[in-house]
């Protein structure tokens, strides 16, 4: 199993004060990774890592696999038909089949911390990229797609803001 920790200075404190200031800061670390997991999950759908910068396209082995999964992809002469170019225009990079590996992100809440995961085990090849040299059982090399913020960066300026909203929501306490 990979394990990707971000410490981010800018919403430490928060959740410092947060943890002294309460002795129950499960509600506000279970809406953290509630965010978490949705702003994830929208890395999928903008094809971009987290601080915005778009994926690489996927290869032309992806895309051929993708039309072979289907005998209407290509017409009879084996062109591509119109079934085959909708296919092609709307694979994104990352969204098999299943859609399982944009879908299946999860957060548990630890004593002080929310931690957030995908439970593919396929996950850290397209976090981080590989090749074909070093895992030959793939068809060709994978270019990291990060959808995780990198630890060494921490968080993105959007998400920071947000978590920080959620921080300021739960300090404040309940609306009068």
């Amino acid at each position: 199993m990979i394990q990707i920790s971000v410490t981010d200075t800018g919403v430490h404190a928060e959740i410092a004060r947060l943890i002294r200031r309460f002795d129950n800061p499960q509600p506000a670390l279970r809406a953290i990774g509630e965010l978490l997991v949705e702003f994830t999950k929208e890395r999928f759908a903008l094809s971009q890592d987290p601080y915005g910068k778009t994926w690489e396209p996927n290869t032309e082995t992806t895309l051929r696999r993708a039309l072979d999964r289907h005998p209407k992809n290509r017409t009879k002469a084996g062109q591509l038909s119109a079934r085959g170019q909708r296919v092609l225009a709307g694979k994104k990079p990352l969204i098999g089949e299943s859609k399982s590996l944009s879908t299946q992100m999860h957060y548990r809440l630890l004593p002080g911390a929310v931690e957030v995961r995908s439970s593919m085990v396929y996950a850290a090849i397209h976090q981080f990229g590989a090749s074909k040299a070093k895992f030959p059982h793939l068809w060709g090399d994978i270019p990291a797609r990060p959808f995780f913020p990198d630890a060494g960066r921490g968080l993105p300026l959007e998400l920071s803001e947000r978590v920080r909203q959620v921080l300021s929501d739960a300090l404040a306490g309940p609306a009068a």
